[in-house]
């Protein structure tokens, strides 16, 4: 009877989640080795010192399940359909507005070998290699994330996606509050954003920082950096240091503008 539950449940999340395959052949990676000491790096440094790395999924297909459940819960819970790319047209952006040599004061190129290390966890997603993240809810801050297992420095965790609109058709009608920036042009007619309101995946979930204290700045674990990959920009959420199981993921949601109200955030 559990079986069959658990094989019904798998079902579900497999279709929910458009799961290419079973992930039962998984073949772990190595064991994260958060116990050493490692000197501070930033996301901006020259290519050869830089390297991202794939996150590194939980071993135990059970616990997955039990993840993506949490996933599907809060998607459910928001009525927002997942989706694990940006999502153009529905009457807004077409993938050709989004050029990133639009980018005022230009955009980093990814890297060809980062370039890869996206593309395998985008691969890993796929077959329900999920990242090693929860979805929890707080009665003060409502779903937030928090780390499975230890996450290494300048590990990628997952890419901001949603609904890709021009700011223009945002500003004044738009009632949600993970809107991202995706292209901040020269021309104020060209800048675009990332709408996760209708198609979002985990990173609509992860908590921001109150940058206005030293405490909330403490907080911080993750960088939104945005990339020009093949021409086009994309938003990715990194590890900015080594994080701990059990702890909340946060980022700084003004990491560029430093338009977003903060000050009420825990």
């Amino acid at each position: 009877m559990v079986v069959s539950r658990r094989r019904r449940t798998q079902t579900k999340l497999i279709d929910f989640f458009r799961i290419k395959r079973s992930s039962s052949d998984y073949i772990p990676c190595s064991p994260d080795d958060i116990g050493k000491k490692r000197k501070r790096t930033s996301l901006v440094m020259s290519k050869k010192k830089r390297k991202l790395l794939p996150y590194n999924p939980t071993v135990d297909s059970q616990r997955r399940l039990e993840q993506m459940a949490s996933l599907a819960t809060a998607l459910r819970a928001s009525n927002t359909e997942f989706s694990n790319k940006l999502t153009y047209g529905y009457s807004k952006a077409l993938r050709s507005a989004n050029k990133a040599v639009l980018e005022k004061g230009g955009m980093q190129v990814l890297s060809k070998q980062d370039a890869e290390t996206l593309a395998s966890c985008k691969n890993m997603m796929d077959r329900g290699e999920c990242p090693p993240l929860m979805v929890v809810y707080d009665p003060y801050e409502g779903f937030t994330v928090e780390a499975d297992r230890c996450i290494k420095d300048l590990t990628i965790i997952t890419e901001y996606v949603g609904d890709v609109d021009y700011l223009r058709n945002r500003e004044d009608n738009y009632d949600g509050d993970s809107m991202m920036t995706l292209l901040h042009a020269s021309d104020p007619s060209q800048c675009l954003v990332i709408c996760p309101d209708k198609r979002s995946n985990i990173a609509r979930f992860i908590s921001g920082i109150n940058n206005h204290t030293p405490e909330g700045r403490k907080k911080q674990n993750l960088k939104c950096v945005r990339f020009n990959i093949n021409g086009e920009a994309m938003v990715l959420l990194v590890a900015n240091r080594n994080i701990s199981k059990g702890e909340r993921l946060y980022y700084d949601y003004n990491g560029y503008e430093h338009e977003y109200p903060t000050e009420h955030f825990v």
